[in-house]
């Protein structure tokens, strides 16, 4: 764990006031690195900039690391948000697994990171606010207020030239895996899952784009909260600030508020069409495919298995089709009332990895993802989120997303094998899952 103070200092110092709303892209080159955001559906959508504290963590006790971390951080401070969505929360995220960032293009990634952010914009339903945090040993009301009308003057000053740059566009593709080897691991995965070694397995592609132009950071996230309103957004740069893990993720791992639980089985895919009829018939047809239903249930079969031991109830909706801008998935909402007071952090542990990102049973399924996969997965298909001082947050699964450089982006995308998966299918779901971020990086038509 990196904290900036002993836990004798006097604690964190926290103040937020209400300003006149700034552009999203104005605001993000406005914050100083490394920069962190997270936006979703049911939740105020946060810019961070630098880092008041950073809570790092390694190994198979990571979680319960940045749980000690967290709680430390919180245990006493002088807070004033002004409003409940401009409160300190640390954002962060976790690797897949243990050792998973020691390959390109995860070294600058902990396997564990969470930032408190030292300055931090929320887009609130009730006006925009400033916030600045310290908890270093020297910090005072005085010097808090003091910088926050610094930050104040700065941010409703700043402006951008142009706030959409144009997509950069792509020089040159390189996979990890080609068609045939993709074909030989999937019908090696079968053979087990039909041998009974596994019920489920997760397997996950590389993309790796040369770009014709530098990343657009801001435009490029700007543009991805627009066309998905309905996913959880995030972005989480190193300390070195020279690249960015984001994406839009259709998939919430779990929201905790007091002891309500809110969690989602999403598996089992299918695209768009091209009219509203087509659109109808392929989400009828997926509502009716054995293939994704059987993958479907198993998911969400899984989950509620891993929230019993903390649930006093728990309640699943109907199966139904979520749609999004180039995908429609399965999913069934599942909601929980815990028995005792939980941190976030014991649900997310107990739920990392889905089935919808990893397989069944755990242990034979990673096993076989490290045995098939030729890259590191880093923080793909792996929790990020926020915790605040209550033990409350939010995560969700790290899928549709990317690393991008200046002029390199690293995309990901896996799909769900079961006994009667056949390869070229799932070759061809895993295109559809580039598309939101290939989308944001091929040059503008």
């Amino acid at each position: 764990m990196d904290l900036p103070r002993p836990t004798s200092s006097p604690g964190l110092i926290s103040r937020s006031i209400r300003i006149d709303p700034p552009t999203f892209g104005a605001a993000f080159e406005a914050l100083p690195t490394p920069r962190t955001g997270w936006s979703a559906p049911d939740d105020a959508l946060v810019l961070g900039g630098d880092a008041a504290a950073t809570i790092t963590a390694t190994g198979t006790d990571r979680f319960a690391e940045i749980r000690m971390g967290a709680d430390e951080l919180f245990e006493s401070g002088d807070v004033h948000a002004g409003t409940e969505a401009a409160r300190p929360r640390l954002f962060g995220g976790f690797a897949f697994h243990e050792g998973g960032c020691s390959g390109s293009p995860w070294e600058p990634f902990p396997e564990a990171r969470f930032v408190l952010p030292r300055v931090q914009v929320t887009f609130a339903d009730n006006g925009t606010w400033l916030t600045v945090n310290d908890a270093s040993t020297d910090a005072t009301a005085a010097t808090v207020e003091e910088r926050l009308d610094r930050e104040r003057t700065a941010i409703e000053g700043s402006t951008v030239v142009d706030d959409r740059p144009p997509r950069p566009g792509i020089r040159e593709r390189r996979r990890t895996t080609d068609r045939r080897a993709w074909k030989r691991s999937v019908e090696a995965a079968i053979e087990r899952i039909r041998n009974g070694d596994l019920r489920k397995v997760v397997l996950a592609q590389a993309l790796e784009a040369e770009l014709a132009a530098t990343f657009p950071r801001a435009a490029t996230l700007e543009r991805l909260t627009a066309k998905y309103p309905d996913c959880h957004r995030y972005w989480f740069e190193p300390d070195d600030g020279e690249a960015m893990f984001f994406g839009a993720t259709p998939e919430r791992l779990v929201s905790l508020r007091g002891r309500t639980v809110e969690t989602d089985a999403l598996a089992g895919t299918t695209g768009r069409g091209e009219t509203p009829a087509e659109d109808e018939w392929l989400a009828e047809e997926l509502l009716a495919d054995s293939k994704n239903v059987h993958e479907h249930d198993l998911v969400a079969e899984t989950i509620r298995a891993q929230l019993e031991p903390y649930a006093a109830s728990i309640a699943a909706g109907s199966r139904r089709v979520r749609r999004l801008a180039t995908v429609q998935h399965l999913h069934t909402p599942i909601t929980a009332e815990l028995d005792a007071d939980r941190h976030v952090l014991e649900l997310v542990e107990a739920l990392h990895p889905t089935p919808a990102v990893g397989g069944l049973p755990p242990a034979q399924a990673l096993e076989t993802i490290h045995e098939t996969e030729p890259f590191d997965r880093g923080w793909y298909a792996a929790p990020v989120g926020w915790i605040d001082a209550a033990g409350n947050g939010a995560f969700a699964v790290a899928i549709r997303s990317a690393v991008a450089e200046p002029t390199r982006a690293t995309l990901f995308a896996g799909v769900g094998l079961v006994a009667d998966s056949d390869p070229d299918q799932e070759w061809d779901e895993i295109q559809l899952k580039y598309r939101p971020i290939l989308d944001e990086l091929e040059a503008d038509r």
